[in-house]
């Protein structure tokens, strides 16, 4: 427990501050209205359209930053606030989310690999913490260590998966801002720009944090299924 303590309340902290970072600069730029007008649906439609994109629907969602793209179906899906907001932060969810459709569309490597791996990973993720537990304590009174290698096993393919997370999501924001500069009408100035870039920069440090905290994981029942191994 000691080492697992070490490992994560560095990470925890960290995570604590990018979300609450996160949240401060979505809840700032939420209500910086834009110049252009454009309402989150507006700008998700159009940047579709641009790219040449006709077999996506953008439709609104229930929740707060629950935004996402779904390749399975193909659909943008903005929350409330992003789908009829017509500030910076609305603009810069609702093209980040286009991005990952012009990924899709554009057979985007890591886009493909991290869709490919969403059902084992689901399937994983729900079964995950009673292999943990039940590994942990066969190992602890019997010595077993072939159900805590199996959670192990499936920890690693999580990180794998947290990992495969980053370049895709910084890849759709990096897709976002150069249509969103390449298109004045939609932000006017410079300034807003500068601020879709910062919304977009600690939307993206949420996943980094996530893949810490998932090998920092991995790390602490790595420690224990080999500690045990030779003891």
């Amino acid at each position: 427990m000691g080492l697992y303590l070490i490992l994560i309340i560095p990470v925890l902290i960290l995570s604590m501050f990018v979300q609450w970072r996160f949240r401060s600069k979505f809840s700032k730029y939420a209500h910086m209205q834009l110049n252009s007008g454009f309402s989150g649906k507006e700008v998700a439609e159009k940047m579709l359209r641009d790219n040449g994109i006709y077999d996506v629907r953008v439709m609104s969602t229930d929740g707060q930053l629950s935004d996402h793209y779904n390749p399975a179906d193909k659909t943008v899906n903005l929350s409330t606030d992003v789908y009829y907001g017509r500030s910076v932060a609305a603009a810069a969810v609702a093209a980040h989310e286009c991005g990952h459709a012009l990924q899709q569309a554009r057979s985007y490597a890591w886009l493909n690999l991290r869709s490919s791996m969403v059902p084992v990973v689901s399937i994983t993720s729900n079964l995950l913490q009673w292999v943990l537990i039940i590994g942990v304590l066969l190992i602890a009174f019997t010595f077993n260590p072939i159900v805590l290698a199996i959670g192990v096993a499936g920890l690693a393919l999580i990180t794998i998966f947290s990992i495969i997370t980053l370049p895709v999501e910084f890849d759709a924001s990096k897709r976002a801002l150069q249509w969103l500069k390449n298109n004045k009408g939609i932000l006017y100035t410079t300034e807003e720009h500068t601020q879709a870039k910062d919304a977009l920069w600690w939307a993206a440090m949420t996943y980094v944090v996530a893949a810490l905290g998932a090998m920092t994981n991995l790390i602490y029942y790595l420690s224990i299924l080999f500690g045990r191994q030779r003891g």
